[in-house]
């Protein structure tokens, strides 16, 4: 579904240019859920944001569904409108509620008529537990509530990948839990879903294989149980251990 091939972005000019990926190389199959872990800085975010585009690279190639996305003459906005991404920090219109959020899409940029795409956001807020909140506005919903309005919104473009940029680092605690609750249920769904998360115990449960990035490089490619149990690199080790004591 997607290929990374010797993938490289900079970042700055001169002396203070900076190196966020370097020759990244992976292969994530259709239906496997991906999670991207790694200390702050890593690339991680960077790297999920150039699978639609959001940043540009400087050399390599990425492909999905056979598709050179970076090539010349692809229309970005057709991209993006065909990959689904959830934002660390929600996106919704603030000016539109629940339900505007889930359909604008799908009838602007899809030509769903509207009661297509009406029947189709509330059938995916019932999925994220949200369809009595369908007249609501943004602002009188908490952070986990407009998280999973976010991700049903995404859903409401049918994509075939779904891209979640540390969906929950933005929430308090005690909302992380029903964000979580709905990414697993899409995992069971086999959604292809490629995650930059420090939620360890969701990555533990619910990765097929887990990505370690340091310093713009994947280091390390495991199973969940041969990274938390027998992690090969030293970075990878390190990571580990400060996530524990923290």
């Amino acid at each position: 579904m997607i290929e990374l091939d010797k993938v490289n972005k900079w970042y700055g000019a001169g002396a203070s240019r900076y190196h966020a990926l370097v020759d990244v190389s992976e292969r994530i199959a259709k239906n496997e859920v991906v999670v991207v872990c790694g200390p702050s800085g890593s690339g991680k975010s960077t790297l999920i944001r150039t699978l639609n585009r959001l940043e540009e690279i400087d050399g390599g190639r990425i492909a999905i569904d056979g598709r050179d996305i970076h090539g010349k003459g692809v229309n970005v906005d057709v991209l993006r409108a065909g990959i689904g991404f959830v934002f660390q920090h929600f996106n919704l219109f603030p000016h539109l509620t629940v339900l505007q959020n889930c359909t604008l899409a799908p009838v602007s940029l899809k030509r769903a008529t509207a009661r297509e795409a009406e029947a189709t956001a509330m059938a995916l807020l019932g999925q994220v537990g949200l369809a009595h909140k369908r007249d609501a506005y943004p602002s009188a919903l908490s952070g986990g509530q407009q998280q999973r309005v976010a991700i049903a919104r995404a859903l409401a473009m049918r994509p075939p990948v779904m891209l979640f940029d540390e969906p929950t680092s933005a929430l308090d605690p005690e909302m992380v839990g029903e964000v979580l609750g709905v990414m697993r249920g899409l995992a069971r769904q086999g959604m292809t879903m490629v995650c930059v998360t420090h939620e360890m115990g969701f990555a533990r449960e619910v990765a097929d294989r887990i990505l370690f990035m340091s310093e713009g490089r994947i280091l390390e490619r495991a199973t969940p149980e041969e990274f938390f149990t027998h992690p090969q690199h030293p970075r990878a080790r390190q990571f580990l251990s400060d996530r524990r004591r923290g």
